[in-house]
């Protein structure tokens, strides 16, 4: 079968790669290799799909339902199935195959599979967005909630202040080449710096979690998937929730005071600072809006901006 990666993902990953990066043109055959290696049968190419990963629905040898995910080195995949092995199904997708496997059979391979991941099948089209506004957040808190629990010991996930460190480094050279952000963006730093200085007790975080990384399934009727695990404090993984849905947000008169009760309400439901959660939405909002403005994506940059101002 011919594997055509979904023109989402070509986008996404057009946007990070580095020079050089070969991963989509190899994409094709070494999807081949691990759904032999495997023994799987495909079913189909999930689209529109993830924007870091390939996803395959597939049938086991003993014809059960599955996902192969394929993902390059940039996105951590094996730190996503540390996360997840860690996690063992609770409030996450079922990792299904504990170990790293190479072309040649064999477990904990330096090459660990392509970056392949082997999942328990949820329902790929409905996720928890798709339920009413407030029944959707409370759904995916809940679901967040049981992800944030010690880290193991046996993997080292990069830190929250690793990881904004970078992010901010970026966001200083953008504004240096585009004052019009460099207000918000000194904003978002200065609360970044008091952030990290004086963070509490840090817990595996989602990394990424939003209502489109919840989907139904058949053990629990909501599961997380897609982590890009860190860890650091919840405040920071629960700051993209906060912003779910902002296109509605931004169209709606009363949007920035539905934010700030937003806020509120995820902070006091959860049990994480309200000042704090405000700090990291604001970081996360700013980040990511002069990255798509950056990249070109002008509509996206603006909402999100546009957000991060009502912060």
């Amino acid at each position: 079968m011919a594997f055509e990666p979904p023109q989402r993902l070509v986008r996404a990953l057009g946007e990070t790669a580095p020079e050089g990066d070969a991963w989509l043109e190899q994409l094709p055959e070494a999807a081949d290799r691990a759904v032999a290696l495997r023994e799987l049968t495909v079913e189909r190419v999930q689209v529109p799909g993830g924007r870091s990963s390939l996803v395959l629905l597939v049938r086991r040898a003993d014809g059960t339902p599955a996902v192969l995910k394929l993902a390059p080195p940039r996105a951590r995949p094996e730190a996503e199935r540390a996360a997840l092995a860690h996690w063992g199904g609770r409030g996450a997708v079922q990792l299904l195959e504990a170990d790293a496997v190479d072309a040649a059979g064999s477990a904990d391979s330096a090459d660990p599979g392509e970056g392949a991941l082997l999942l328990e099948r949820l329902h790929p089209d409905v996720s928890v967005r798709s339920l009413p506004e407030a029944k959707a957040l409370l759904e995916a808190a809940g679901t967040l909630r049981r992800l944030w629990v010690e880290p193991p010991t046996e993997f080292v996930f990069e830190t929250v202040a690793a990881r904004t460190g970078r992010q901010a480094e970026a966001m200083r050279a953008s504004a240096e080449r585009d004052p019009e952000v460099a207000p918000l963006v000194a904003e978002a730093l200065s609360a970044r710096e008091a952030l990290v200085a004086d963070a509490p007790e840090a817990r595996l975080l989602h990394g990424t979690f939003r209502q489109s990384k919840v989907l139904a399934g058949e053990r629990m009727p909501w599961l997380a998937v897609g982590p890009d695990p860190v860890v650091g404090e919840c405040a920071f993984d629960l700051a993209r929730l906060v912003r779910d849905r902002v296109e509605d947000l931004i169209a709606s008169p009363s949007g920035a005071a539905t934010t700030r009760r937003r806020v509120k309400r995820l902070a006091e439901s959860l049990e994480v600072d309200q000042e704090r959660l405000r700090g990291w939405t604001l970081f996360r909002a700013v980040e990511s809006g002069v990255r798509a403005r950056r990249v070109g994506r002008v509509r996206d940059a603006e909402l999100l901006l546009e957000f991060a101002g009502w912060l």
